[in-house]
């Protein structure tokens, strides 16, 4: 089972060494890290896929939260959260195959943000299913070169008024 987790983290060096070095001490792989400042500088943001039954989340947040420059962790289970995913595709393009390739990233919304005499990067934003719906589709005509950026994660604003 996949577990989504953000871990909010006071923005230092050495913090992300730490916390991906806490997974791999105990045998668990990260499926996806992804991390950027927040709004304030002075903290950062990870959002972390892992593999697991629940078991090994509760461990997984335990020990996180341990970490001496943590702020806050919390997993997000599927629902209460929203995600999106950035991922820039080189892709072989022929002249027969490039209208064909530029209707394909027009249906999913992706942008072409490079064109050379042999190949086109196409950028494409979305859920992980959508990536690789794209990413599919792509494959026939010959990806060059891949490159996702992993998960981000945004927890929903849940209305307890109503």
């Amino acid at each position: 089972m996949k577990h989504t987790i953000s871990v909010t983290v006071e923005n230092k060096f050495g913090v992300l060494a730490r916390v991906s070095g806490l997974f791999s001490s105990r045998g668990y792989n990260i499926d996806s890290l992804a991390v950027g400042e927040t709004n304030n500088p002075l903290v950062s943001r990870m959002t972390i896929v892992v593999h697991g039954d629940d078991r090994v989340l509760d461990q997984v947040i335990k020990q996180l939260n341990k970490l001496v420059d943590v702020i806050e962790v919390f997993d997000m289970p599927d629902g209460t959260y929203v995600a999106r995913e950035l991922c820039l595709v080189k892709v072989k393009s022929t002249t027969g195959a490039r209208s064909e390739i530029l209707e394909v990233a027009n249906v999913f919304r992706a942008k072409v943000i490079d064109i050379g005499h042999k190949a086109l990067t196409i950028q494409i934003t979305g859920t992980e299913e959508k990536v690789e719906a794209f990413i599919k589709l792509m494959e026939p005509y010959g990806i060059i070169e891949l490159i996702r950026t992993g998960k981000v994660a945004m927890a929903r604003e849940m209305n307890s008024d109503s």
